[in-house]
């Protein structure tokens, strides 16, 4: 299928372009194809030994790659593309494709007589298969569950974030051009692109990660990329209670926020989880309901039935077709939503989202960069000036009061740990205040010889929130009232 390879070297479908010269024949029969061999040969022995290493956890450090190493692999990588018919190749699946490549790899490290083990040269097979067809580099970072963020500082400079805490990887690009190459390769997945014209980039991949690219010149020392990964198990409350984010009467409480469609606002700093916290909500949302989300880039992994994603749209090069989050707002009260819910709310479009939760889609949700409920309120009241509304501050507010019923604060912690700090009614106004009341808080305590935060979850003994109402009229007003007396007794000590 990809060319002929034997004594003829290798063609690209048998067109003879392109071809590798032939070496002497003591080194040409390790070049025929694996189809051509007898099972039991040393051929198909040497061949069968290239299964995939074995993915490297953090207690396994491999030694650094020497120059020696990246200067084979150019070679190698070099011959293949001049070899392979990259045509053929997509019509395969991704296992029989990454097997043609071995073969012919192979088959070239045999013919150009490298030296080299069989751990360097397995470990070339699986770096040229991710090349050719999956993220080059990245492919093994990409593989690993316990890695919450992926920067890419140029070529070569590669950080990752596991447990809270940053550290250098050992993952280097052979140049800034390949690092460039797998950027393209990513946003070109969603319709985007990245180069000279167009240097600022967001896209996702297929598993929902989050990626931004920003390319030179506006990047001085290469391309840099950075990846917020999805675990491939996606977090619920049961495993924040178990991480200690959250205690069981917490997270039952925020069970029936999300039940009762309380309208809620997720707070918190970058990396604090919100995103996550919000897709754990959502997972109390009634299966009937239709929920439509608006988002940047598309994150949520909501499990509902009846569920319309929706995503902004950049300008192309002329400056034109722009989609922004507010055009998405606008148009989901269009569409009968149930509940809506943004991603993220950063600008003018908190007004539409404000105005839809005053119009009867109570349950929606949002997250909002920021640290402090109170900070919440008052960034709220920031994009609404951003957008150009002139009306006075009290109408702001009111607005804000009448439509928010509880704010969620979520935070990381110095230790690297997260923890839902937070959860906030807001009640409503005197004079030209919004009134808020906690019903939980976490406070630190200090921290143990390792640096770890110390803290606890603590009830402000508030026995009746002001949410009740809803609570009762959904049958859940006994559930809840046990969850904040059970609260309050361990906060007591009881």
């Amino acid at each position: 299928m990809f060319g002929k390879r034997g004594n003829d070297g290798f063609g690209k479908g048998g067109a003879g372009v392109g071809t590798i010269p032939a070496q002497p024949a003591a080194a040409a029969p390790a070049a025929r194809s694996s189809t051509l061999l007898e099972p039991g040969s040393p051929e198909v022995s040497s061949r069968q030994q290239v299964t995939p290493p074995s993915m490297q956890t953090p207690s396994r450090k491999k030694p650094p790659r020497t120059e020696d190493y990246y200067d084979t692999k150019s070679q190698v990588f070099s011959a293949l593309i001049d070899t392979i018919d990259l045509s053929q190749l997509a019509k395969l699946d991704g296992e029989s494709a990454r097997e043609e490549i071995r073969d012919i790899v192979n088959d070239i490290i045999t013919i150009k007589n490298f030296a080299m083990s069989i751990s360097e040269q397995e470990e070339l097979l699986e770096d040229i298969c991710n090349d050719v067809l999956g993220y080059g580099p990245l492919e093994p970072l990409l593989a690993r569950d316990d890695i919450a963020d992926i920067m890419v500082n140029g070529a070569g400079q590669t950080f990752i974030e596991v447990g809270g805490k940053t550290i250098e990887s050992e993952i280097r690009f052979r140049d800034n051009s390949q690092l460039l190459s797998i950027c393209q390769r990513i946003v070109s997945q969603v319709g985007r692109r990245v180069d000279e014209s167009s240097p600022i980039c967001d896209a996702r991949l297929p598993d929902g990660s989050r990626v931004n690219v920003i390319a030179p010149p506006l990047a001085i020392d290469g391309p840099a990329l950075t990846i917020r990964k999805f675990k491939k198990d996606k977090l619920n409350l049961a495993q924040l209670v178990k991480f200690g984010a959250i205690t069981p009467e917490g997270a039952e409480v925020l069970q029936i926020i999300g039940r009762v469609r309380c309208n809620v606002v997720i707070s918190g700093g970058t990396g604090s989880g919100k995103t996550t916290l919000l897709n754990c909500l959502t997972g109390f949302i009634d299966s009937d309901e239709r929920i439509i989300t608006c988002e940047d880039t598309a994150e949520l992994q909501l499990q509902q039935p009846h569920v319309v994603r929706l995503e902004t749209r950049p300008p192309n090069i002329e400056g034109e077709g722009e989609i922004t989050m507010r055009d998405l707002v606008k148009n989901c009260l269009r569409m009968r939503p149930e509940r809506i819910i943004v991603g993220e709310v950063r600008g003018p479009e908190v007004f539409d989202l404000l105005q839809a939760m005053n119009t009867g889609h109570d349950g929606s949700m949002g997250t909002i960069h920021a640290n402090t409920p109170r900070e919440c309120l008052s960034r709220m009241e920031s994009m609404i000036a951003m957008g150009g509304f002139s009306l006075p501050a009290k109408t702001v507010r009111e607005i804000i009061s009448g439509s928010i019923d509880v704010i969620i604060q979520a935070a990381r912690l110095r230790d690297g740990s997260r923890r839902i700090t937070h959860i906030t009614e807001v009640i409503g106004m005197e004079g030209d205040v919004i009134i808020t009341q906690d019903l939980m808080r976490y406070e630190i305590e200090g921290e143990d010889a390792n640096g770890k935060i110390i803290g606890r979850h603590m009830s402000t003994g508030i026995g009746k929130p002001h949410f009740w109402d809803r609570a009762r009229y959904y049958n859940e007003d006994r559930r809840l009232a046990a969850a904040l007396d059970t609260m309050e007794q361990k906060s007591k000590g009881i």
